[in-house]
């Protein structure tokens, strides 16, 4: 059994599945915030898990805590590169490409391969990136996710309330304080992703993200909602090692 992690500066995301699967089938998946690590782990445990690959963008000390979990299960920690399964990584130094983002990346292409993808991941932070039909990792940009965009201006506007987006957007010029926050950081988050898309030809984008149902609504170009986009790309990434028969990597 393969156990696939995305672990994320807010929550744990997981998905257990056959590595010949097609990838984004799943046995079963789940999401956690970080305090709920424990019960994570005895779950995982009694799954049978022989190998795991895992995203973290959390740091060392989250690391520490899944290694602890995870025990004498096969790791892989995924680490951007420049070239895997598949796609090719352009960024200037290639490592340093954050691997949620690069998973993301692989996880598009292999949903829609052969299109060229704008990847929008919305979580605690927006990543909106390019991917040419070809299989290459174009870059991108990174700007404050929905709910820490909301959540600054509440805090540095005198008398501003904090905000909380609903499933329907607002009016675009809104009549109230709290839907006129949520339309302008929408509108915000929606018009990246535009751009992006009008900068990379008209491409289809990919959106995924906790935030993601709420930018939906407003985005005005083709798009297409994904869950769990990084672990479809680490399913991608154990699919191809499981074809060609590679062996992990990482450390």
């Amino acid at each position: 059994m393969l156990l696939l992690i995305d672990a994320g500066n807010t929550r744990v995301k997981w998905a257990l599945a056959s590595a010949h699967a097609q990838p984004g089938e799943w046995i079963a998946h789940g999401a956690a915030l970080h305090d709920g690590l424990d019960a994570l782990g005895a779950e995982w445990r009694t799954r049978q898990v022989t190998r795991t690959i895992v995203s973290n963008v959390a740091g060392q000390a989250l690391r520490d805590r899944l290694a602890a979990l995870l025990g004498a299960i096969e790791v892989e920690w995924f680490a951007s590169s420049a070239e895997r399964a598949g796609l090719v990584n352009g960024y200037c130094e290639p490592a340093r490409l954050g691997c949620d983002r690069f998973a993301a990346a692989i996880g598009a292409r292999a949903l829609a391969p052969g299109q060229a993808l704008v990847v929008a991941t919305c979580g605690t932070a927006t990543t909106v990136d390019a991917v040419t039909s070809d299989g290459r990792f174009l870059g991108g940009m990174i700007l404050p996710g929905l709910a820490l965009m909301a959540g600054a201006l509440a805090r540095n506007t005198a008398q501003l309330p904090q905000a909380a987006p609903g499933m329907a957007p607002p009016p675009l010029f809104a009549d109230n304080t709290n839907d006129a926050i949520v339309s302008g950081c929408l509108s915000a988050q929606a018009g990246a992703i535009a751009r992006a898309v009008a900068g990379h030809g008209g491409a289809l984008c990919i959106l995924s993200g906790g935030a993601a149902p709420y930018i939906a609504p407003a985005l005005e170009v083709a798009h297409k909602l994904v869950d769990n986009i990084v672990l479809v790309g680490l399913h991608a990434v154990a699919r191809a090692q499981a074809t060609h028969g590679g062996a992990m990597d990482g450390s």
